[in-house]
């Protein structure tokens, strides 16, 4: 708890006095009313069989209402504040486009999720997300390719919406083939104007580049002219021909073994001329740990401010001090009352 206004608790020392007084007073005014107007006893043991009532017993309390009223008061005053929640501020953030091959390669069944046998483009969704996830502090982009880019999200902090467009990525939704240049180009486009500290882009494809108009090698050197960095990732086994799910003449579902075709050489050429690096990811752990080492190695330097909220807890402590002052005057002319 903190006071918005600390200097109103300065009163406290300066009514202290003043509530020392009144304590005082009020003992000194309630041993009169009890001894001043004497009776007279022809037997001490009479008077001292006779027991306080509860009135005798509470009235020296009375007083303290008063104190402890003025002293909610003043708390009041000072604007005591509970903090209920705790958030980063968006600053110095980096900005991270993520670029991702959906071709018809990347329904190839190489990897595992659970011990179960499992798409190449689901494992990458899933493990995007999880990174998504992890850098709330960053605009997140996300461009999909095979034969054509397509940006299905631009630079956004609005990260649940970023995370709701993957449901909507599925391999066919542009037409085939595997535009690496244009992809990485069109990425590289987002981040054109971005003001971040750090702006980087992270390629992931399982092929080689055969479509498209602009080479990879072209999209690189823009990339390091506007200090944008690269990470490449390969993705897929690299143990001879894997199974993909095709649909056969009569529409039933099967699959046909197709035949590793990544250009790692153009991954790493890429990587390196913007100062990022190529990973070879085949299969889920380890493509789940390169995106985990990209997410320590791209961290801002600067510690994050953070601020909190507050709640107002004035209105307790004024509504209290009220009650007791008026509890008090209530008390000290009704049942506390001494009558002459």
């Amino acid at each position: 708890m903190i006071f918005h206004d600390p200097f109103y608790l300065l009163l406290i020392f300066i009514l202290a006095p003043f509530i020392g007084a009144l304590i005082f007073r009020g003992h000194r005014h309630w041993d009169r009313c009890n001894y001043t107007n004497a009776v007279h006893y022809s037997d001490l043991k009479t008077l001292q069989s006779i027991k306080p009532t509860w009135k005798i017993r509470l009235i020296r309390f009375l007083p303290w209402f008063t104190m402890i009223g003025l002293l909610c008061i003043i708390l009041a005053l000072a604007r005591p504040q509970l903090g209920i929640n705790q958030s980063l501020l968006r600053r110095e953030s980096i900005d991270i486009v993520l670029t991702i091959d959906i071709s018809p390669s990347m329904l190839a069944e190489d990897f595992k999720i659970n011990g179960h046998q499992t798409n190449r483009l689901d494992v990458v969704k899933k493990v995007a997300q999880d990174f998504i996830a992890g850098r709330p502090n960053d605009r997140i982009g996300l461009v999909i390719f095979s034969g054509r880019p397509y940006i299905l999200s631009p630079l956004t902090w609005d990260h649940d919406w970023c995370l709701s467009r993957f449901s909507e990525i599925q391999s066919g939704m542009v037409e085939e083939g595997t535009a690496i240049g244009s992809a990485l180009a069109t990425a590289v486009t987002s981040l054109h104007n971005s003001q971040a500290k750090s702006k980087v882009v992270i390629l992931l494809t399982d092929g080689v580049n055969n479509a498209g108009q602009v080479t990879p090698e072209a999209a690189a050197k823009v990339a390091k002219t506007l200090g944008i960095v690269v990470y490449t990732i390969g993705a897929g086994t690299k143990a001879g021909p894997v199974p993909c799910p095709v649909m056969d003449d009569t529409g039933h579902r099967t699959y046909q073994n197709i035949p590793i075709d990544l250009d790692e050489n153009l991954l790493t050429r890429v990587a390196s001329q913007t100062g990022g690096r190529y990973f070879p990811a085949t299969n889920t752990e380890g493509l789940t740990a390169i995106f985990e080492r990209i997410n320590k190695m791209e961290r801002t330097s600067l510690n994050s401010p953070q601020y909190q909220q507050y709640q107002e807890l004035y209105p307790y402590f004024l509504l209290l001090g009220l009650i007791l002052l008026l509890l008090e005057s209530i008390l000290g002319n009704t049942i506390f009352r001494r009558l002459p």
